[in-house]
């Protein structure tokens, strides 16, 4: 079992709200010097000029990511040694992470979603906790294990992010991270005890649910990197893997910001980072993303949580 605890402390009621709300302010002052005298015209230009093949590689890496995203969930129920249908699987994970993607604090709207769906299917609150710390985890593997390999296969990523990240110490960690995967297989294949590091434990699952997590976890970030590649221009794109590899590092930073959906982080991060465009080509790339990636499967999960309730109410007439 993969299981992260931490004693609750009431000043992480106020101080994680902060940091969110002072990283979208420091990131928006940044992002109006970064984007001073751009052209709306250049800007919908941009938008304008992708193709139908573009729209649908878009399309079919936002059905990738949240078709990835269910399987976390399976996984986990897995773990639980659960069996529910899929198709409600994966309409509970939709929900799940498209209002947690645009209302931030991944955690608890999360728990609350979930425990909301998978209580009426007879899973206990205890269980429902474990399954959301557990899909937490292999998210976090997958962005460990895309950082890790980014930046030591990715010739010139760390140079990208050379005035906030010193390269040779980005290098060092991305190593560490994968030595870290390293030793969570190992320690799932032996079967050793909880590891407790001050406040958290972090319990091993079986060594099949443990390979389970790390292959699939990385997939739903590389299609996810997928929709802002096929929406930048295909004139000076660096490539897929480098446009992953920023993908991925302006992503860990939005999530560690804890603002909302990353607001203005995760746009500032992607507008440094890829120099060889102009800033009305990434803003309008960016902008696609967000449509594909967020807002649209907002309005889906709203749609399916009206549907479920309307259902519960039925069900609790008859």
């Amino acid at each position: 079992m993969a299981r992260i605890e931490q004693a609750p402390k009431s000043w992480k009621r106020f101080i994680w709200p902060v940091i969110g709300a002072l990283a979208i302010v420091i990131s928006f002052w940044l992002l109006a010097r970064e984007l001073r005298g751009i052209s709306r015209a250049e800007l919908w230009a941009g938008i304008g000029a992708l193709q139908a093949w573009h729209w649908g590689l878009i399309a079919l890496c936002t059905i990738g990511c949240y078709f990835t995203l269910a399987l976390y969930d399976q996984i986990a129920l897995n773990h639980l040694e659960k069996r529910l249908n899929f198709v409600f699987v994966a309409l509970c994970s939709l929900t799940t992470y498209a209002l947690a993607h645009n209302i931030g604090a991944s955690a608890f709207t999360g728990a609350v979603i979930r425990y909301r769906a998978y209580s009426s299917k007879g899973l206990s609150g205890a269980e429902v906790g474990i399954l959301v710390t557990f899909c937490s985890f292999t998210f976090s593997l997958g962005v460990m294990i895309l950082l890790g390999v980014a930046f030591l296969f990715s010739p010139g990523l760390e140079d990208r992010f050379a005035e906030a990240l010193s390269p040779v110490l980005v290098r060092w960690l991305a190593f560490g991270l994968l030595v870290l995967i390293g030793l969570y297989l190992l320690g799932s294949a032996l079967g050793l005890r909880p590891l407790r590091i001050r406040s958290f434990t972090v319990s091993y699952p079986r060594l099949p649910v443990a390979l389970q997590q790390i292959t699939v976890a990385p997939v739903e970030l590389l299609f996810a990197a997928g929709i802002l590649y096929f929406a930048l221009p295909d004139a000076g794109n660096p490539g897929y893997l480098v446009v992953m590899g920023v993908f991925v590092v302006a992503f860990a930073l939005a999530l560690l910001s804890h603002a909302p959906g990353g607001l203005g982080v995760f746009e500032l991060a992607v507008l440094t980072a890829l120099p060889e465009f102009e800033p009305e080509e990434v803003l309008a790339a960016l902008i696609v993303f967000r449509l594909f990636y967020f807002i649209l499967p907002l309005i889906l999960s709203l749609i399916v949580v009206a549907i479920f309730e309307h259902g519960q109410l039925r069900d609790r007439r008859g």
